[in-house]
């Protein structure tokens, strides 16, 4: 099994879920146009609207990982101070 995932940028999401809704046609037919699986328009069907903005869920989860990846960056810092300040604290004595 190949490792290798073909990544596609926001905007052909956003023009695929547009082009699924207003296309008379069937979605698998739709993503078969595009190359895709109808399984991903579904998926990008939950991120993006008819319109092609995002959806409020996936707004809160964009707005979740980066206040989870922030945390984490913070949580490094403190942990880094910390063996500074035991460190400087040593070699003071």
């Amino acid at each position: 099994m190949s490792n290798n995932r073909k990544k596609y940028d926001e905007e052909f999401k956003k023009r695929a879920v547009r082009m699924s809704y207003s296309s008379e046609r069937p979605v698998t037919a739709v993503a078969e146009s595009l190359g895709v699986t109808a399984n991903m328009i579904y998926r990008w069907r939950k991120k993006y609207t008819p319109d092609g903005d995002k959806t409020q869920l996936a707004q809160q989860q964009d707005e979740l990982s980066e206040l989870r990846r922030r945390i984490a960056d913070l949580e490094e810092e403190n942990y880094i101070l910390k063996k500074a300040s035991a460190f400087f604290a040593k070699n003071q004595k």
